[in-house]
């Protein structure tokens, strides 16, 4: 069991007790309640922006477009620091040579017909949040729509106000500090810079907590409830944490206000990380590994959800739902439900759309 208050900031600090008093207006669109435009970007005009971005995506499920994108990916000094001369060879010679074949079979497994997950369920999630009357735009970290990409077309239509909104509750040097790393390098390139603001992370926002809970009681609602929720987060080594990363301490106070938003008890929520590589150490306790201990110790019905994914993706679809399934029944578990990501619900629009507010009061 997750000790909570080793290393988790104090709740008090972390969630406001009362929200501020705003005007609340009803979007006819899409029946969201938004926060009244008077110094926001909902004003809609062209020279205020919010551009979302994301971790990104393989064009197709085959070795080749996992191999192009696996190189971009794991190139990255904030996802991968070491040396380069030591990294770079070994990325190129050994892992860009094995791994693509049997990561692009488990794109394969969650493909759609519209494409990736990710980029699926983030486009929606952008098209819904220009339906309130924003103007928004969406790029990836790595693969496309790119981000250098996207800056050059946002300035291009004029755009001097601009907000990013890395799809990333909870903050990290390897996904949110790296999104901003290459916005700030496509606009190195420019000679007229636009005002830019960013939004570094949400993970103790009451509306975010309330939206997760929302889709965890919808989901007892329908298929009833488990012995066990597990909070399942992104990993990163744990020498990023060691060095000043404050992912790990977000991640549990996520999960403190969840738990306490749902009435549950550290007894019948875990938290969890997954997705580790390699042989350093990483965050722990790992998701297999909990998954099998929980098995032995005789549970039958788990459930998972990802607070950290703000939309399904490889690491849900597949890691979770499809693995996580199988390890759980290899080790004599029963049932094994993965609650869904937020995607592009009413309360993630609404949640975002008030954060987006707020970001760009000031901003006619």
């Amino acid at each position: 069991m997750l000790d909570w208050d080793r290393g988790s900031t104090n709740l008090s600090q972390a969630v406001p007790t009362q929200s501020a008093c705003r005007h609340k207006g009803l979007c006819q669109k899409t029946g969201i309640m938004t926060e009244t435009p008077t110094t926001s970007a909902m004003s809609g005009s062209s020279a205020t922006a919010v551009l979302l971005l994301n971790l990104g995506t393989p064009a197709a499920p085959t070795a080749a477009a996992v191999r192009r994108y696996l190189a971009q990916f794991l190139s990255d000094p904030r996802v991968i620091d070491y040396p380069r001369w030591f990294w770079l060879p070994v990325l190129h010679g050994a892992i860009l040579r094995l791994r693509p074949r049997a990561s692009a079979r488990a794109y394969a497994k969650i493909w759609t017909p519209r494409g990736s997950p990710l980029r699926v369920h983030s486009r929606a999630l952008a098209d819904k949040l220009a339906a309130t009357g924003l103007r928004v735009d969406l790029a990836m970290r790595y693969g496309e729509p790119a981000i250098d990409a996207e800056i050059d077309r946002l300035l291009a239509r004029g755009t001097k106000r601009l907000l990013l909104l890395p799809l990333y509750p909870q903050y990290s040097a390897t996904s949110t500090a790296s999104a901003f790393d290459a916005v700030f390098a496509a606009l190195h390139r420019q000679r007229r810079l636009p005002e830019v603001r960013s939004i570094n992370d949400y993970h103790a926002e009451p509306e975010y907590i309330a939206a997760l809970a929302e889709s965890v009681e919808k989901y007892w609602l329908t298929h009833g409830r488990g012995e066990r929720l597990l909070l399942s987060f992104h990993g990163i080594p744990q020498r990023y944490v060691d060095a000043g990363d404050p992912y790990r301490e977000q991640c549990l106070t996520t999960a403190q206000l969840l738990c306490e938003r749902l009435g549950m008890t550290q007894a019948t929520l875990e938290v969890v990380f997954q997705s580790r590589v390699g042989r350093e150490k990483w965050l722990a306790p790992y998701t297999d590994e909990t998954l099998a201990r929980l098995a032995r110790e005789g549970l039958r019905h788990v459930q998972v959800l990802c607070p950290g994914f703000a939309v399904d993706c490889l690491e849900t679809l597949e890691e979770i739902a499809m693995r996580g399934r199988e390890q759980f029944s290899a080790a004599g578990g029963q049932r094994l439900d993965y609650i869904p990501a937020l995607n592009d619900s009413v309360a993630h629009v609404r949640l975002l759309r008030n954060l987006i507010d707020r970001h760009t009061r000031g901003w006619e």
